[in-house]
């Protein structure tokens, strides 16, 4: 039943036709679809809700500027770090937006920041389900659905407050939009995909464009129309995004500095030095000024660069499992396609999605500067949509011999890749990997028999897709049941040689961004360094190029310390400052008022300069300076956070509360 049709009813009678309709969907398909659906988004919504306050601000950088966000409009806009507008984080403000909002309608918690996520995670899902599904069956769709409910960096970053779920989700439907063009040759479609691209440059700046060339170049090819309105058509599409992403640009390169935040992670003031610098080139080829760490080609402080970087260590547990399957049957499913007509949207489909997938994965394999494990969830869609769609197709020419000599194959290389995967982890459920083996072994078996009933087709089904996804849901589950907070997080349990778990990350991380031995997750630091993050008696504060705050996040605030920091907090702009942003977001959310971040992300932007905080501290717009310390060595970029550390240490007298290093600025 259409739309048309409903409206065509009588007015008692539309309700329930309606209903109908969402339950089981149009009337030429099988009654079992639209519950089937519907079940699978109500199964990835639990999922993804589940347990989700113990991520508590998960992302206490990004927290406290949706914090800021909904106290101040200016702030809201700019994507600023405190509602003084100090500073912005060091990323466009898209997807800060949605959340703000959020907490603007139901309040400010971590539930109302991290349910916009869930909601993108569970849209995404339905889309790569719609897209399948527009050309391969019902089942096949499905199962591209449930493999990325359940790749567990997507449970992951779709329960976490980062830019990376909104630009998936983005990104997918510029796939989507793309498509629907390929299908009809229309115009507005594929303006809707350019529009979707620069949105996505507002969320996580030039990774949105890694999927241009995919996008134009299967529209390009497979739409059904001359090859100059194809063209055309492009060219309007690249406007559309211009001005989707360039109006806000526009509007913070021509507002003058001087009235507005400063661009945190710029060392200039400049949104544009920050696009093509730090989040831009500079991720590929490591020349991040003022980022954490070194980067740099071959093996640097992110882990070693090439083809095989996204199988090694705690990467591959985050969204692998699949990936050899999918990287075979693609290649098989482009074969049995033979020599189809230009314009055939089945081979466009998975045109898209192959291809985002793989120039996605050779961008993460080689890029030098900074590379965190979450960001694979930006494979986590194509890898779903590529692998059902070739699976779907070799299952449909079962009969041939080659045919199911590579399902068996793919089938094989699952089992053992899992296996391996499973024991990086080997204290953890020992016994799964010997599972995963054994479906594998039984799967690949079965995928080889010439005849097949219908009964040993559907154990055969059932056997090979418990055996693809057992692990990965194990994973999955394991990642929601656990808290994940700070700068760097990743998906499922610990292993071995992991960044972010000890192995490797600035200041020892433990899973999930929680503080190595001797360090507790509320924040107490070890012997030789107070909570504040100072150092000890007779050790200068802020060390060489002034610190870069805690990548664990802002830890817990004694209510001591808040009551003190409080203390006639109107009266100033800022409550306090702080070196770093992970340091200032945790008093700034345990107070609920502003605290500037000294130097931004990484202690290391030129924001304030010495000279403008001492400006600061005279006009009594600053109250205290939290002492605060370094966890890592940044590349370059200002030391100005380390001049007003020592500063502060010569000219103010410091007070201890509850551990916590403080200096009062008006004494």
């Amino acid at each position: 039943m259409t739309t048309a049709t409903v409206h065509r009813l009588p007015p008692s009678l539309r309700l329930a036709a309606a209903f109908r309709w969402i339950v089981r969907g149009r009337t030429d398909t099988d009654w079992w679809e639209r519950p089937a659906l519907l079940g699978l988004l109500a199964a990835t919504t639990v999922l993804y809700l589940w347990n989700l306050g113990a991520n508590g601000w998960a992302n206490s950088f990004y927290s406290a500027a949706v914090q800021a966000g909904t106290v101040d409009w200016e702030a809201f806009f700019y994507g600023s770090s405190d509602a003084a507008n100090s500073i912005t984080v060091d990323k466009p403000p898209a997807s800060l937006w949605l959340m703000a909002l959020s907490a603007r309608l139901f309040g400010l918690s971590s539930f109302s920041i991290l349910l916009p996520e869930v909601i993108m995670g569970v849209v995404t899902v339905a889309l790569v389900y719609v897209i399948v599904r527009r050309h391969f069956s019902a089942p096949t769709a499905l199962f591209a659905g449930a493999a990325l409910a359940l790749t567990p960096v997507a449970a992951l970053m779709f329960r976490f407050n980062n830019p990376d779920a909104l630009l998936v989700l983005l990104m997918t439907l510029a796939v989507y939009f793309t498509l629907r063009g390929v299908e009809s040759g229309r115009v507005r479609w594929v303006l809707w995909a350019g529009a979707m691209v620069g949105l996505g440059f507002l969320t996580k700046q030039l990774q949105a464009f890694l999927i241009l060339p995919v996008l134009a170049g299967v529209y390009f090819w497979a739409a059904p129309i001359s090859w100059r309105k194809r063209l055309a058509h492009l060219f309007g599409a690249l406007g559309v995004m211009i001005v989707s992403a360039g109006w806000w640009v526009a509007i913070v390169e021509l507002v003058p500095a001087s009235v507005r935040p400063f661009i945190g992670g710029s060392q200039s003031n400049s949104f544009l030095e920050l696009t093509f610098g730090y989040n831009g080139f500079g991720r590929i080829t490591g020349n991040e000024t003022g980022s954490v760490g070194g980067g740099g080609a071959g093996t640097g402080m992110w882990g070693s660069t090439g083809i095989l970087r996204l199988f090694e260590g705690e990467i591959g547990g985050q969204v692998t499992w699949l990936l050899p399957a999918a990287l075979v049957v693609t290649v098989a499913g482009f074969v049995l396609f033979g020599k189809t007509k230009r314009s055939d949207p089945r081979r466009a489909v998975l045109a898209l999605f192959a291809g985002w997938l793989l120039i996605t994965a050779l961008a993460f394999s080689f890029m030098a500067g900074v590379f965190h494990a979450y960001y694979t969830v930006a494979l986590a869609p194509p890898l779903a949509g590529s692998l059902a769609i070739g699976a779907s197709m070799l299952w449909s020419r079962r009969a041939e011999l080659w045919v199911r000599i590579v399902s068996a194959t793919a089938m094989v290389l699952t089992a053992f890749w899992a296996f391996a995967l499973l024991g990086e982890a080997s204290d953890w459920l020992p016994w799964l990997k010997w599972v995963v083996l054994g479906l594998g072994a039984a799967a690949a078996a079965m995928l080889l028999l010439t005849r097949r009933g219908r009964m040993l087709a559907a154990v055969t089904l059932a056997v090979t897709i418990v055996g693809a996804l057992i692990a990965p849901t194990a994973y999955s589950l394991e990642t929601v049941s656990a808290s994940h907070t700070g700068s760097i997080v990743t998906a499922g349990p610990a292993v071995s040689g992991s960044m972010g778990r000890g192995g490797g990350m600035p200041g020892g991380m433990t899973r999930g961004g929680t503080p190595p031995a001797g360090m507790t997750a509320g924040g107490t630091p070890p012997a030789g360094m107070t909570a504040g993050g100072m150092p000890p008696a007779g050790a200068r504060p802020g060390g060489a190029g002034g610190g870069m705050g805690g990548l664990r996040g802002g830890g817990s605030v004694s209510s001591k310390v808040s009551t003190v920091l409080k203390s006639n907090a109107s009266s100033y702009s800022w409550v306090a400052a702080s070196v770093g942003s992970n340091n200032a977001a945790g008093y700034q959310l345990a107070t609920g008022f502003p605290v500037m971040a000294i130097g931004g992300f990484n202690g290391s932007d030129p924001s304030p300069t010495l000279a403008q905080f001492k400006s600061y501290v005279a006009s009594g717009k600053i109250h205290y300076f939290v002492g605060s310390g370094s966890v890592g060595q940044s590349s370059g970029g200002s030391s100005a956070s380390a001049s007003i550390a020592a500063w502060v240490a010569d000219t103010f007298t410091a007070t201890t509360v509850d551990g916590v290093t403080i200096y009062d600025l008006t004494r």
